[in-house]
């Protein structure tokens, strides 16, 4: 079940849904619009490496705004800091985005029960389009729980987004490889005679 406005107020009185800076005037119906923030990030490669670390370079978006182009990934952030306690927040591109063809998500539109950050956005574009920071980029639904919780996001030793940041945060897929590494050490195949 998605949260109305109503619920996302309640939440938010209790402690549950935590959207900072909050404007009234951007809660929806059943949802919370969400703006663009200061700052992009590229690769600075051309192919890109799962098993290891790939170096990004950042800059912040200039008031004159920026244009984005086809054939490039971009990791935008949003402006807002959000937590989520004992529900699921889904965030996905406002309709007016995505008419001028921009993808605000390739597939990290679900976030996890206890994720408290700002959203990384992996963005790309069909045409040349110019964006600026603080502009509406997206909007956040909320769905509620069936089932307890055993381990919320901030408490799972694989959870590689924890650490708090207003910039965009490139891929640490890589931290994945290691933790397999480590787990085949522990437990090395069995080879049978």
């Amino acid at each position: 079940m998605i949260l109305s406005d109503s619920a996302i107020r309640s939440a938010m009185q209790q402690g549950r849904i935590v959207i900072r800076p909050f404007d009234p005037e951007c809660l929806g119906t059943n949802s919370y619009d969400v703006h663009l923030g200061r700052y992009l990030s590229v690769y600075r490669t051309g192919a890109l490496d799962a098993a290891k670390p790939n170096p990004a370079r950042e800059f912040r978006i200039p008031s004159q705004g920026f244009v984005l182009v086809p054939g490039q990934l971009y990791l935008g952030v949003t402006e807002e800091y959000t937590e989520t306690h004992g529900y699921v927040p889904f965030l996905e591109g406002k309709s007016s985005v995505g008419r001028l063809g921009i993808d605000i998500h390739s597939t990290a539109g679900k976030g996890d029960e206890g994720f408290c950050n700002h959203w990384t956005l992996e963005m790309s574009v069909k045409l040349p389009v110019r964006i600026y920071a603080g502009m509406p980029v997206g909007q956040l639904i909320y769905f509620e729980i069936s089932g307890r919780v055993e381990r919320s996001y901030g408490h799972k030793r694989s959870a590689k987004y924890r650490r708090l940041s207003s910039h965009p945060t490139p891929s640490r897929m890589y931290l994945n490889f290691a933790g397999q590494r480590r787990r085949r050490t522990r437990h090395p195949a069995r080879v049978d005679p």
